[in-house]
């Protein structure tokens, strides 16, 4: 099946992220020993032109498409998201600091094997100084809610630093959404996903996906997913994840292990798409029949 044409989104509430986060700036010698070697650099595929500021360069009406595999490798499902707002900001980080923030509201739509829509939320990333910033809302276990339907809940998402200049052996802030659930007289539980210990562990290499080649960082964490009924009751489940992300561009992969550390899922970008419907990388995915 070729990449299908956009779908149509519903407009769901935006949420606003965390509070801000801070690095420190990358060294003229830490940027050079980050960069990437000449005999990789030509496996890499047309640069990108991204929009200046934007977070993950994005602009108005890219899409991006990511597959999803089973531990397989077999076929498991499409996310597709879309650039539906840009906006830019003045952001007061103390009484006397005002920085520029620069945001973008995407749709984001999930599909499972048979393109059957799953879940359909409001993403917004952001980027302001030397940092693009993630939605925690994406981190959200649909599989844990399903049976709070009908209730009250209230999201509260923070945010995932993804810095422009990483450097190897740096620990980044943790990030993900804890969701509580009520009725309209009493609490009913807490759902969480967090990532926790979040760690630049490699990088910059060339990273293949069916939308190209990349240089990614290698970024490793621990992912918890809890549901808290009460304080004294809590059932907790912590995996590994594993995210490769190139600086300008975006997510380029996800890996997700089992308790066990066994490869459970893998989320790829295959495509990235303009407003003029044109590809930024030659490369297009075409989805192999099951």
């Amino acid at each position: 099946m070729l990449f299908s044409c956009p779908r149509p989104f519903l407009l769901i509430s935006v949420l606003t992220l965390a509070p801000s986060l801070t690095y420190a700036q990358t060294t003229p010698a830490a940027a050079e020993s980050n960069a990437v070697r000449p005999a990789d650099r030509a496996l890499l595929s047309p640069a990108i032109k991204p929009a200046a500021g934007q977070p993950f360069g994005l602009s108005d009406n890219t899409e991006l498409v990511y597959r999803l595999l089973d531990a397989n490798g077999k076929p498991a499902g499409e996310l597709h998201q879309r650039v539906v707002r840009l906006k830019r900001d003045e952001r007061e980080e103390s009484k006397k600091q005002v920085v520029t923030e620069q945001t973008a509201l995407l749709k984001s739509g999930l599909y499972d094997k048979k393109n059957i829509l799953v879940t359909l939320q409001d993403l917004t990333f952001r980027a302001r100084r030397d940092t693009s910033f993630t939605d925690g809302m994406a981190c959200i276990n649909h599989d844990a809610l399903r049976s709070f339907r009908d209730r009250k809940i209230v999201y509260t998402p923070v945010a995932l630093a993804w810095p422009d200049r990483p450097t190897v052996g740096t620990d980044l802030p943790d990030g993900g959404v804890t969701i509580n659930v009520s009725s309209s007289v009493v609490s009913i539980a807490n759902v969480s996903t967090t990532l926790r210990k979040r760690r630049v562990v490699g990088g910059p290499t060339p990273l293949t996906t069916p939308a190209g080649t990349f240089s990614c960082y290698k970024v490793e964490s621990e992912r918890e997913e809890a549901t808290v009924p009460r304080p004294d009751m809590a059932m907790r489940s912590t995996t590994k994840q594993v995210d490769f992300y190139a600086p300008g561009v975006g997510i380029i992969r996800t890996e997700r292990y089992t308790k066990g550390g066994k490869l459970e899922q893998v989320q790829e970008l295959t495509s990235r798409t303009t407003s003029a419907g044109a590809t930024d990388e030659k490369v297009k995915y075409k989805a192999k029949k099951s």
